[in-house]
C-alpha cells in the first residue's frame, strides 16, 4: 500500500485552511501550523465588550464561487451564515443610490439608468464604459491606474465619486489614483459583468470563525488532520523538517512579508523572497460603537460621503440587522487616508457625528467602541505589480496567499483560490502524478 502524501500547510488563514481542505479531501495526511492562538488570518474572530465581531468588516459577493463551494465543503451554510442582498451602494448624505434589481438579465443596465442623483450623460457613460470593458474581454492592452482608466472612459460625476472609486477602494483596498487598472476591470469582469447572482452582496450574519475557518479546522480534523495552534515555524529547509517532523511537501500559506524571510535563506527561492520584499501594504480599519439596542439603520449597509472634506467613514454597517447585536455599527475605513491619522477616540467622535449626519437626527453617545487597526492589511495592488505563482522552483514547496493569485485583489475569493491552486499541485507533484 502507498504511503499517504504528508504535506505541511503553515498558515492557518484562510488561504492555508482552503489549502487543508482540499487536502485532506484527496487523501493527504495534513498538519497546519498556525503561529497565532487562533485560525482565520487576516480575517478572523475577536472578543470586545462581550460581542463576539470580526477584526474587520469584510464582506463577499455571489462571484465568490470557490469561497462558497468550501464553506458548504465543510459542512457549514452559506444561506445561513450570509445574508444575500442585492447591489445597493446608497448614500443618504449625497441623495445617490444604485440598486441593482433581482433580474434575470440587464439587471445593470437597469440599476444604472435608474440610479439616483446621477444625470442622463453619466449614466450614458457608464453603459459606454462597460460595453468597452466586456468588448476587450476586460484585457486592457497595458495596465495603468483605475483613475487613468476612467479618465480614458469618461468617468465623471457622481458615478464615479460613488459607484467606480467605492468598488475600487473596497475591491482592491487601494485608492484609485494608484490602484491597477487591470485588476479592478478583473474584479469587474466577475463581479457587474457576472450573472445577476453575481453581483449580489453577501454580508457575514455572524462572526467570520463560524463561517469558515472553525468549520474547516473540523472537517480536517475529522479526516485525520491535525491543527497545531501557536506554532511558528522559523525555517522550512533542509529537508522539510518542520517541528521535529518530516514532510513530502510543504504549502506556505502565510502572508508575503513573512513568506519573504521563510523563502530567503534558499538559493533556489530568493529571488521571489526579493520580489515579495519589495511588496507596499494598505492599513484597513474598523470601528465599532455600540449603541442603545434602539438604534439603527434604514438598510443594513449606508455609504459615507468619504471624498467630502473632513469625512473619514466610507461605509457603515448595522450589525444589529445582519448578526442579531442591536445597536453594534462597524464603521469601514480602507486604504491609506486622514483616517489614520487619527487616535482611537477622536476617530471614534467624528465617525460619530458623520452618523448623526448621514442620518439627520441626535443619536446617542455609543456605550463603549471599539477601533482595530490592520496596518499591513492588504498588499497595495499597484500597476502591474509583480506577482509569483504557486510553484516554486522547489518541487516540494508551494506557495498560497491572495499575493499568489495573480487575476484578484487581496480577498477571501483570492485567498481560497490560491489554497485550492496550491493544494492540486501539490497533490500532482508526487514522483509521476500519482
Amino acid at each position: 500500500m502507498k504511503a499517504r502524501l504528508k504535506v505541511a500547510v503553515i498558515g492557518g488563514g484562510w488561504a492555508g485552511l482552503a489549502a487543508a481542505v482540499e487536502l485532506v479531501a484527496a487523501g493527504a495526511d495534513v498538519t497546519v501550523f498556525e503561529a497565532a492562538k487562533q485560525l482565520g488570518g487576516r480575517a478572523r474572530s475577536v472578543e470586545t465588550h462581550g460581542h463576539r465581531l470580526d477584526n474587520g468588516q469584510h464582506l463577499l459577493i455571489g462571484a465568490y464561487r470557490e469561497t462558497l463551494r468550501l464553506i458548504q465543503t465543510v459542512g457549514a451554510n452559506p444561506e445561513h451564515l450570509l445574508r444575500r442582498l442585492p447591489l445597493d451602494l446608497h448614500y443618504p448624505g449625497a441623495g445617490f443610490r444604485l440598486r441593482l434589481p433581482r433580474l434575470p438579465a440587464l439587471n445593470l443596465a437597469i440599476g444604472l439608468f435608474t440610479a439616483q442623483g446621477a444625470s442622463l450623460g453619466e449614466k450614458f457613460a457608464a453603459v459606454r464604459f462597460m460595453r468597452y470593458l466586456q468588448g476587450c474581454n476586460y484585457r486592457l492592452a497595458t495596465d495603468g491606474t483605475v483613475a487613468e482608466l476612467l479618465d480614458r472612459h469618461g468617468q465623471q460625476g457622481k458615478l464615479r465619486r460613488y459607484l467606480w472609486e467605492p468598488l475600487c477602494l473596497a475591491a482592491l483596498n487601494t485608492a484609485a489614483h494608484h490602484a491597477s487598472a487591470q485588476i479592478f476591470a478583473n474584479v469587474l469582469r466577475d463581479s457587474l459583468g457576472g450573472t445577476r447572482a453575481d453581483t449580489d452582496l453577501l454580508l457575514p450574519a455572524a462572526d467570520l470563525d463560524r463561517v469558515f475557518p472553525s468549520a474547516a479546522a473540523d472537517y480536517v480534523r475529522a479526516h485525520g488532520g491535525k491543527i497545531r495552534l501557536a506554532t511558528r515555524v522559523e525555517q522550512i529547509r533542509p529537508q522539510l523538517h518542520i517541528e521535529g517532523e518530516l514532510f513530502d511537501r510543504v504549502i506556505l500559506a502565510v502572508s508575503p512579508q513573512h513568506a519573504a524571510s521563510l523563502l530567503a535563506g534558499q538559493p533556489e527561492t530568493a529571488a521571489i523572497a526579493a520580489m515579495l520584499a519589495e511588496y507596499t501594504y494598505e492599513p484597513i480599519g474598523t470601528a465599532y460603537a455600540g449603541y442603545p439596542p434602539e438604534v439603527s439603520l434604514p438598510c443594513p449597509m449606508l455609504g459615507l460621503d468619504a471624498g467630502r472634506e473632513g469625512s473619514l467613514g466610507q461605509w457603515v454597517f448595522d450589525r444589529g440587522t445582519l448578526c442579531a447585536t442591536p445597536g453594534v455599527m462597524s464603521f469601514v475605513l480602507s486604504a491609506q487616508g486622514a483616517w489614520d491619522q487619527r487616535d482611537n477616540e477622536t476617530l471614534a467622535t467624528l465617525l460619530h457625528g458623520e452618523l448623526e449626519e448621514l442620518l439627520a437626527r441626535k443619536l446617542p453617545r455609543p456605550l463603549w467602541n471599539c477601533v482595530i487597526r490592520e496596518r499591513r492589511a492588504t498588499f497595495s495592488c499597484r500597476p502591474d505589480l509583480p506577482r509569483p505563482a504557486a510553484q516554486t522552483p522547489l518541487q516540494d514547496l508551494w506557495l498560497a496567499g491572495d499575493y499568489t493569485c495573480a487575476d484578484y485583489p487581496a480577498t477571501l475569493e483570492g485567498a481560497v483560490r490560491s489554497g485550492i491552486a496550491a493544494a492540486s499541485g501539490a497533490l500532482m507533484s508526487r514522483p509521476g502524478g500519482q
